[in-house]
């Protein structure tokens, strides 16, 4: 199971994004207090179009209210880390993984990176910029996570349409 861990998210947008895309691959959504916005802000409502009371999502008070309740591998994003996003190995469907990504404002605090160093990953970028946006980060991570286990449950085909659409239409 894919499991991506929001500590302390600050911006609404960001975490309806994130929720419609842990909705689109059927990964579990944490999230770690405070958060910068109410559950029910309208900004996470719009950036999730509608679909996030299908989220599987929990709210945690702190990070040990999270640790104490959550086992499995755990992976830290961070632009400080030395090892690739795919670097690893998550092809076992079966293995909670959690996937960690900090505030927008200053990302997750080293206390809490260094006892993990060798689980800290970043997605490889140019000097020109620091960091991606979150959301755009938390689908890179997943869809690779995914695309290594074979995408399991998630449909390759279209089913609001027809699968030979393209082909169908004049």
């Amino acid at each position: 199971m894919i499991n991506i861990v929001l500590f302390e998210p600050e911006i609404p947008q960001n975490t309806g994004n994130i929720m419609r895309t842990c909705i689109a691959t059927g990964s579990i959504l944490h999230l770690i207090k405070p958060l910068g916005f109410k559950i029910n802000d309208k900004e996470i409502k719009r950036s999730g179009v509608n679909y996030i009371d299908k989220c599987n999502y929990f709210i945690y008070d702190n990070i040990d209210d999270f640790y104490n309740k959550n086992q499995g591998t755990y992976y830290y994003f961070t632009r400080y880390g030395h090892k690739p996003h795919d670097f690893f190995d998550y092809s076992n469907p079966k293995e909670n993984i959690y996937f960690f990504f900090g505030k927008e404002s200053t990302g997750i605090p080293t206390n809490l990176l260094k006892p993990h160093i060798d689980k800290c990953m970043r997605i490889p970028m140019t000097k020109d910029v620091r960091t991606l946006n979150l959301s755009n980060c938390v689908a890179i991570v997943i869809y690779e996570a995914l695309r290594q286990q074979n995408y399991p449950h998630l449909l390759k085909d279209e089913p609001h349409k027809s699968k030979y659409f393209i082909e169908e239409t004049k």
